[in-house]
């Protein structure tokens, strides 16, 4: 199927490796010119210039923190001189740190805030006007299914990235008479750094070894196995495009069937 966005122009945050780096290269493959971003210069580099040898698309990439809105605002400013526009935006960010609420500091909560709530925030504020203007934009955040079924031991994620789908809900109505569509993405247990990161915290407060914090996960996903980053890029790369015109303000589980709520 072809998804009539080539020659768009799509930024991606986060997106030197795990889901942020499959969007990027769902989006390639689809002909789009990309930004992308990362704190991890020389990682993001190389994954740019595979993209380019791989794909043959422009790919304009830059080390930041999304958390600091000046670079944010910089890093987008230097992409409207690079491509003249952006059509579609990525939002995504590393997830906060495994923990059950009684230890989790203050520090921790403003700290995951900004990650996963304000990095959202400061990318919708800098992109969504000039999205208005040319009537037509995307807008997808990359959050959890969290957000449908809060998991054990993750509060700060169940918690923001939930403040996150209401952000993306109400961005969703207020821009939608100009065909600008904003969605959130919610990923399951996917195989990447995350999820292998996730499984080593909760094997050692747990005591066991981290592969059977992986099979008790997967013993919960009625496909029985992790997704790949791939399949949940997929997903991305279809709201991202023309055939996906009638979809706005949703939170699209990618789980396997994990989440067990009807909606």
């Amino acid at each position: 199927m072809d998804l009539g966005i080539r020659d768009r122009v799509a930024l991606i945050a986060a997106s030197s490796r795990g889901l942020g780096k499959a969007v990027a290269e769902a989006l390639a493959a689809e002909g789009v010119r990309l930004a992308l971003c990362s704190r991890n210069e020389n990682t993001l580099a190389a994954v740019a210039e595979q993209i380019r040898q791989r794909w043959g698309v422009p790919v304009f990439d830059r080390a930041l923190d999304v958390t600091d809105l000046e670079s944010v605002k910089r890093f987008i400013g230097a992409t409207f001189d690079r491509f003249g526009r952006v059509d579609i935006g990525i939002a995504n960010a590393g997830g906060p740190p495994s923990k059950p609420f009684a230890e989790t500091t203050i520090e921790e909560w403003r700290s995951a805030f900004d990650l996963n709530f304000m990095s959202t925030l400061y990318l919708a504020r800098e992109l969504l006007p000039s999205m208005q203007r040319q009537k037509w934009g995307r807008f997808v955040a990359i959050t959890s299914i969290t957000v449908k079924q809060p998991l054990d031991g993750l509060v700060l994620s169940n918690a923001i990235r939930s403040g996150v789908a209401g952000l993306i809900k109400s961005l969703a109505n207020e821009y939608a008479a100009d065909n600008v569509l904003v969605n959130n993405v919610c990923p399951g247990f996917t195989a990447t750094d995350r999820i292998t990161e996730l499984a080593a915290t909760q094997a050692a407060a747990r005591g066991v070894d981290a592969s059977e914090i992986v099979r008790a996960w997967t013993r919960n996903i009625p496909l029985g196995r992790l997704g790949r980053p791939d399949e949940f890029a997929s997903v991305v790369a279809f709201l991202c495009s023309e055939r996906a015109g009638y979809i706005t303000g949703a939170s699209i589980a990618v789980d396997g069937g994990a989440v067990k709520g009807v909606y």
